[in-house]
């Protein structure tokens, strides 16, 4: 199960890191922002984003002990979303010793 998610996390995020790139290339955030901000779903969709930052980051809080990792991580998932909570869990799952699984994924504090 562990190397499934490993390959799983590491396709997506590759795949978030093309198509922000992509996206990036072919489009400029800022000067889209006024009309993208006028769509009501656009809003929606930062919401949501917003709210899951905040879950990840509860869970990345109670995994490490460094407040300089949580502040960095906090900065990272802010600004890449889904490319830092991908590489974030990749580490978790890296991190891993043989033999470990999805409990200790979730509940082993980072020393």
């Amino acid at each position: 199960m562990i190397t499934t998610l490993k390959v799983f996390f590491t396709l997506l995020f590759v795949w978030m890191c093309y198509v922000v790139i992509n996206t990036s290339i072919n489009s400029n955030l800022f000067k889209e922002w006024d009309f993208l901000g006028s769509i009501p779903w656009m809003r929606a969709t930062l919401w949501d984003f917003y709210a899951n930052v905040t879950i990840i980051f509860f869970w990345l809080c109670y995994k490490e002990k460094s407040i300089v990792l949580k502040v960095v991580w906090l900065i990272l998932l802010v600004a890449l979303g889904s490319i830092a909570s991908c590489a974030y869990v990749l580490i978790q799952l890296l991190k891993l010793k043989p033999g470990e699984g999805l409990k200790e994924f979730f509940s082993k504090q980072n020393g």
